[in-house]
């Protein structure tokens, strides 16, 4: 079944983690074997290949590049300009990707279409560029609200206005507070050039402020449910249902201490906390029985955002496994329909919205 993955940090993974992406993932951990400076060294689960494997044809991918003020024990930049020139750096990957035919940038209707079309033919998925939509975690990198018009130009169409901990334009996990004036700002800026604001690591109070204030499309592209993990990074369920009622699709994350409760970083094992693809699969049910249907709730991986298998479920190998997800689907007793809908049709339905106007 062919998949959208909402969230990938691909431009990352080449520029900071120092991966070649276009190699195999044998590759790839064989060259990190020995290295300690990340925790995921060996054990990652994303490249282009893996992708084609798993008939993951379109993504989410993003540029991310954090301020941290003076004092901060965040990792980051420590001037908004050297954030904005890493996600340059990010960019320069994807175009590097593009010209060698590894990967194209979606960014209207014209270009979805054209892409789907490619993907839905029988030739062999190794033959194809895998597309990508750039979107911006974190705003911390927006110089002025004026980049924010320059990196429409160059294809951004989704942005996140937090990370982790205060932000420049807006706090987020594990933090607190509403958005400043520049944080509104941004809003109606997004709102005027048709940029999808992802609600996604927003902190409490900047959340419910941006559903007040922002009157754009609204979706999450990587978050899991607050019942079932008690966390602030998840979504209460009167934050879900709020998304509903704005149209949202939410992706569901494999970031194991989002999934099932009690993780310890650095401690708890996949297997050792029984956290399978299995229990995502509850996640999804959660948000459906919330909607009463199937229609806003989709995959967001978020693979190798900072983690690889040390912290992912325990039956995935690769990013290909999110294949298994359908099968798990139908023994809850969703239809072949229901299936398609999480798997690729509510992402496409919503980008089609989007870009139709």
């Amino acid at each position: 079944m062919f998949i959208l993955d909402a969230h990938l940090d691909l431009a990352m993974n080449a520029m900071e983690w120092n991966r070649d992406l276009q190699q195999s993932i044998q590759q790839i951990r064989k060259r990190e074997k020995g290295m300690k400076d990340k925790p995921d060294r060996g054990n990652s689960t994303v490249c282009l290949p893996e992708l084609r494997k798993g008939n993951i044809g379109l993504v989410v991918a993003t540029q991310i590049a954090r301020y941290i003020a003076p004092g901060s024990k965040l990792s980051g930049w420590q001037s908004p300009e050297q954030a904005w020139a890493q996600t340059q750096a990010q960019l320069a990957w994807y175009k590097a990707m593009e010209e060698q035919g590894e990967m194209v940038q979606i960014k209207d209707l014209r270009s979805l279409n054209i892409h789907l079309a490619i993907w839905n033919d029988d030739g062999p998925n190794e033959q194809k560029p895998v597309g990508y939509i750039l979107s911006l975690e974190g705003a911390d990198s927006l110089i002025t609200i004026h980049h924010l018009e320059r990196a429409y130009e160059y294809g951004l169409r989704a942005v996140g206005p937090a990370h982790y901990g205060p932000g420049r334009y807006a706090n987020g996990t594990n933090s607190k507070g509403i958005m400043n004036a520049d944080g509104l700002a941004l809003l109606k800026k997004m709102e005027e050039l048709n940029i999808i604001l992802d609600a996604t690591h927003l902190c409490d109070d900047a959340f419910w402020q941006a559903m007040d204030n922002f009157h754009g499309h609204v979706w999450a592209s990587h978050n899991m449910c607050r019942s079932l993990v008690n966390h602030n990074r998840q979504f209460s369920d009167e934050m879900i249902k709020v998304l509903i009622e704005r149209n949202a699709v939410i992706g569901a994350a494999f970031d194991a201490w989002m999934i099932v409760p009690g993780w310890e970083r650095g401690k708890s094992i996949p297997k050792g906390m029984n956290c399978n693809i299995e229990k995502i699969i509850d996640h999804i049910d959660h948000i459906c029985q919330i909607a009463g249907n199937t229609l806003h709730v989709g995959i967001g991986s978020d693979l190798d955002g900072g983690y690889g298998r040390e912290q992912c479920p325990y039956d995935l190998e690769t990013i290909a496994d999110l294949q298994t997800i359908p099968s798990l689907l139908f023994k809850r007793g969703y239809s072949n329909n229901d299936v398609e809908n999480i798997m690729n049709k509510n992402w496409i339905g919503f980008l089609r919205r989007v870009w139709s106007k």
